[in-house]
C-alpha cells in the first residue's frame, strides 16, 4: 500500500509567540517542529506500511526551511520525502491544489493528514484537498482498520456525540486525532537513515490568485476581567438578571 503523510512546519507546541509593535510576529529565536496532528499521521503511515507492505512518502510544501521537518519524517521510518517547492505565503484553498497536484501524479492508495494545524487552526486544507482528488474521506480518526483486500478502510472517528464508524473505498483521505495513535521518536540510527533515504524537491503548479488569503496584521487577546464574587445563588440569578444574560 502507497500511503501519503502530509507535513506541515509548525511552532514548537509550548512556543510563546510574541508580537512586535506593528502587529506582525516575532519569529526571531522560534524553533520549529513537525505539526503534532501529522506527526500523529505519519505513525499511523508507519504502523500501516509495517502491517500490510508498501511505502510511506512524506509531502511538504513549503520553501526550503521545511525540508527540516521533513527529515524528522524520514527518520520516523518514512521511506522518501516530496517538497512542493513554494516561496509565498499561500491559503488554505492554494496549499490543497499544490498538494493535489502532487498526490495525482504519486498516485497513493491512501493520505493520511493532521485534522488541523496548532498555527493557524484552520482545518480547512485536508478537507479541500479530498473535494479537489474527488475522494472519500473520514475526519478526527482515532482508529483506522482495513478488509482483508486492502481496498476498504473502517475508520472510527470522534465526534461531539462519542464515536462515529465510517467505511471509505480506497483510495481515500483520512484526518487523525490525537487519540489514533503516540508517534514515535526518530532514533540516532533513523536520524543517520534519514540523510541517505531520497528527498525530492518538485515545483508548484501555476496557482492563481483567486480567493488568496493575506494577514494585515496580529494582535493579542484583551485581558479578562476581573470575576465578581456573590454571596448565594440568588445574589448570582440578580447579577446574570442586570447583565441581561437570563
Amino acid at each position: 500500500m502507497k500511503i501519503i503523510a502530509t507535513v506541515k512546519r509548525t511552532p514548537q507546541r509550548d512556543t510563546r509567540m510574541k508580537l512586535a509593535s506593528g502587529g506582525s510576529i516575532v519569529t526571531d529565536g522560534v524553533q520549529y517542529e513537525v505539526n503534532p496532528f501529522d506527526e500523529l499521521g505519519i505513525e499511523e503511515a508507519l504502523v500501516i506500511r509495517d502491517r500490510l507492505g508498501g511505502e510511506v512518502v512524506a509531502l511538504a510544501v513549503g520553501p526550503e526551511a521545511i525540508a527540516e521537518q521533513l527529515q524528522t519524517a524520514l527518520a520516523m521510518g518514512a521511506d522518501r520525502a516530496l517538497r512542493v517547492e513554494v516561496d509565498q505565503l499561500l491559503d488554505p484553498l492554494r496549499i490543497a491544489k499544490a498538494l493535489a497536484a502532487a498526490i495525482q501524479k504519486e498516485s497513493p492508495d491512501l493520505v493520511l493528514a493532521g485534522k488541523l494545524a496548532i498555527d493557524a487552526e484552520y482545518g480547512q486544507v485536508p478537507l479541500m484537498l479530498a473535494e479537489l482528488l474527488d475522494w472519500p474521506h473520514a475526519s478526527f480518526a482515532s482508529k483506522i482498520e482495513f478488509d482483508e483486500a486492502g481496498k476498504l478502510a473502517k475508520v472510527t472517528c470522534e465526534v461531539d456525540g462519542g464515536l462515529e464508524v465510517v467505511e471509505v473505498e480506497l483510495p481515500a483521505l483520512i484526518t487523525t486525532d490525537l487519540r489514533l495513535n503516540e508517534p514515535r521518536y526518530a532514533s540516532l540510527p533513523g536520524i543517520l537513515k534519514a540523510k541517505k533515504k531520497p528527498s525530492d524537491v518538485v515545483q508548484a503548479p501555476e496557482l492563481d490568485g483567486k480567493g488568496a488569503l493575506s494577514v494585515t496584521a496580529y494582535s493579542t487577546l484583551p485581558p479578562r476581567q476581573k470575576g465578581e464574587m456573590v454571596e448565594s445563588a440568588e445574589g448570582l440569578a440578580e447579577k446574570l438578571i442586570a447583565k441581561n444574560l437570563i
